[in-house]
């Protein structure tokens, strides 16, 4: 018998976009741990058991926040669990959200994934959810994240410091998302 799978919430090109669980659980421990991963997220690796962090999993998926969402990137080809992608700071009255990405699966860096995990998340955000507006920081020397956001849709619109790292403040609205099929996704470049 095999167990029951979330169902795709989106799908694009390359990826669908579906619902987190528990076998998800090592593999995002492993990113989160990982210290090149952390910096690109300016974070530190999580220091936590596997076992705690596996129980936090846990509680997040049975009570999931109104204002925060997770969802496994998984590809197409062979149903492999790739990285995850969120939105948070969820504000339903002003229709926006951040986004986050993180493609933690090396041999998917530099390959079209990246993008086509941006555009089919946002066509989902302004679709689905109902966002008038998305926006996201992503570290100044992060060129190749930049160069996803762009070719997603987004625009930059300032720097900004916080916690003591240089970020570019991106947004994007309903009417900037690119479309599939554009033919960037073996370009390399995310």
């Amino acid at each position: 018998m095999t167990a029951t799978r979330p169902p795709a919430v989106a799908t694009g090109r390359l990826i669908r976009l579906r619902g987190k669980r528990m076998e998800d659980g090592e593999r995002d421990y492993s990113w989160r741990a990982d210290p090149e991963l952390a910096a690109y997220d300016a974070a530190r690796p999580i220091t936590m058991s596997l076992r705690s962090f596996i129980t936090s999993l846990g509680d997040e998926l049975r009570y999931p926040s109104n204002h925060r969402r997770t969802l496994a990137i998984e590809t197409i080809e062979d149903a492999r669990h790739i990285g995850n992608v969120m939105y948070y700071g969820y504000d339903p009255r002003a229709g926006e959200a951040e986004l986050g990405i993180t493609i933690g699966d090396r041999e998917y860096w530099s390959q079209g994934y990246g993008t086509d995990t941006v555009r089919t998340m946002m066509r989902y955000l302004f679709n689905e959810v109902g966002l008038k507006r998305v926006y996201l920081h992503t570290l100044t020397w992060n060129y190749r994240a930049q160069e996803c956001f762009r070719r997603s849709g987004f625009t930059a619109v300032r720097e900004v410091r916080r916690s003591g790292y240089d970020f570019v403040y991106m947004e994007a609205y309903p009417g900037d998302v690119v479309a599939d099929g554009s033919g960037d996704a073996a370009d390399g470049d995310d």
